[in-house]
């Protein structure tokens, strides 16, 4: 396991400056803690829909060592339907178009997004240990309607094939959605979908959170451009690794390629690539660096949202399927939280 220590400072060194401020280290303020610790797999992904000619079935490897961790809950790099419903319901700040519409689910159950959530949350407090064909169907159709797609393909892929059919809030359109899932060159489907539906599961958790980019930027298109010249002025260090990943994809061998993306070496160029140019950039308006905190306000609500998804149950073992890039954050903000233990990427991934 591994663990990471913060070094907070207090306020009274700006106000005396003669006195020397103690280290707290908050990793360690649980040494003594009663009770079982969660462990949490934070697994670093190439977004798979980058690939065209991606191979889904070599992934196999990579399902077989992370059942073998047996999470018990498994959270993805998505947008919650409670994100966006609250994103629909406010159009000027995150734009109309800012998540799926759920509106060929709502035809097809009457339900819009609150209502379904609650119906799933009503559904899994009674969940039988052996569900019929029809509740995993209606299961299906109102997680469509809540706006948690990953979560319908899970119950999706549960069903006997003679039983993937339209029905119990099903319509043909929902079925031929939840087929289509199963084609997309996406890791939410194609690996924590997958595993899910493996281990019996019956949802992923989306923990990905865009309510701190709430911050209206005048010219966006100056934005991004300011970014990208920042992050294109050096990539001596990050392209070789963007070079091997594509191989590795290519030669189907998915297993290996994800051991590099989460190797400690490949996380450290990462996260270099992505901070200390836009850091180091000079720009009037000083994006780069609004785009550097954004990024990290991000991160934290995604680290807490993951926290959330299991602090009532103490001892769990958590799978956080999420962008490669975002690891060092959640490894490094985990690991600082009580009673959490980083689990090795790279022990479960080995031979």
């Amino acid at each position: 396991m591994n663990r990471r220590y913060s070094r907070l400072c207090g306020c009274l060194a700006t106000l005396l400056p003669a006195v020397t401020c103690a280290a707290v280290d908050l990793a360690a303020l649980d040494k003594d803690m009663a009770g079982p610790r969660m462990e949490i797999l934070v697994l670093g992904s190439v977004h798979l829909s980058e690939y065209r000619d991606f191979d889904r079935t070599s992934l196999d490897p990579v399902l077989d060592r992370l059942a073998a961790f047996k999470p018990a809950f498994i959270t993805i790099e998505a947008l919650s339907g409670e994100q966006c419903d609250l994103a629909m319901r406010h159009p000027s700040v995150y734009g109309k178009d800012f998540c799926a519409s759920t509106e060929k689910a709502k035809t097809a159950t009457g339900l819009d997004v609150p209502s379904a959530i609650a119906e799933i949350n009503t559904q899994l407090k009674v969940w039988p240990a052996a569900p019929t064909p029809a509740q995993r169907r209606r299961l299906a159709a109102v997680f469509l309607a809540a706006g948690e797609r990953a979560s319908a393909y899970v119950q999706w892929l549960q069903l006997p094939q003679a039983e993937q059919h339209a029905g119990d809030g099903l319509d043909g359109t929902l079925v031929e959605m939840l087929e289509q899932f199963g084609t997309r060159n996406n890791e939410d489907y194609q690996i924590a979908a997958r595993l899910a539906a493996r281990l019996g599961h019956q949802r992923v958790y989306p923990v990905d959170d865009y309510t701190g980019g709430r911050h209206q930027i005048p010219d966006r298109e100056a934005f991004g451009k300011a970014v990208q010249d920042a992050w294109s002025k050096d990539r001596s260090q990050l392209q070789p690794v963007i070079d091997e990943q594509k191989r590795l994809v290519t030669a189907k061998d998915m297993l290996s390629l994800y051991r590099l993306t989460n190797a400690p070496r490949t996380q450290a160029v990462m996260a270099e690539s992505n901070v200390r140019p836009a850091l180091a950039a000079v720009s009037v308006q000083h994006y780069p660096q609004m785009w550097v905190q954004g990024w990290e306000i991000r991160n934290l609500r995604m680290v807490a949202n993951v926290l959330d998804v299991v602090r009532l149950h103490p001892g769990s073992r958590v799978l956080s399927v999420v962008g490669a890039s975002h690891k060092p954050w959640f490894d490094g903000w985990l690991a600082q939280m009580s009673g959490v233990d980083i689990v090795d990427a790279e022990d479960v991934l080995k031979e």
